[in-house]
């Protein structure tokens, strides 16, 4: 007899301290070899240097918008027509969406070297939230991308 998954197994549970589920998607992303617990602290002290750099906001909100901000409307995807490569733009899912904005903030985190991760990550969801930083400059690159190529929107499927 097989086991059957329904969608409240499937489900992500929110995370213990801010009771988001943005948050719990964002740390099993940053988790690494299944250190979770490692992950979550590093998560949890970047919201701790976030609500003493930019008090006048609440921590999940600026990372909320952080990650809000790093969400491209539009990608380019290779298409192949007649032997010729083209990259067409697509409207972006709102799931891809979300997981694009959290591996752009984590590539941009992994980048820069020589401090602390939680220290990293703050500073790039400070600066996400800000619409400035690496991760949003990448959202940008992709926008200009889409932009440069949309007479080839046509090809779209």
């Amino acid at each position: 007899m097989s086991k059957r998954f329904t969608a409240s197994a499937t489900q992500l549970k929110p995370d213990p301290r801010y009771d988001s589920v943005l948050a719990s998607k964002f740390v099993n992303c940053l988790m690494h070899d299944g250190k979770k617990s490692v992950a979550q602290r590093v998560f949890y002290e970047a919201m701790d240097v976030i609500a003493q750099r930019v008090s006048d906001e609440e921590p999940l909100e600026v990372f909320t918008q952080a990650v809000e901000n790093v969400k491209p409307a539009i990608e380019v995807r290779s298409k192949r027509v007649g032997g010729a490569t083209y990259q067409v733009p697509t409207p972006v899912n709102s799931k891809r969406r979300q997981t694009l904005a959290i591996r752009w903030i984590l590539a941009a985190t992994r980048d820069k070297r020589g401090r602390p991760m939680h220290l990293r990550l703050a500073d790039e969801f400070i600066a996400a939230y800000q619409k400035e930083g690496t991760a949003v400059t990448t959202r940008e690159n992709v926008h200009r991308m889409a932009d440069a190529n949309k007479a080839f929107a046509h090809f779209a499927w």
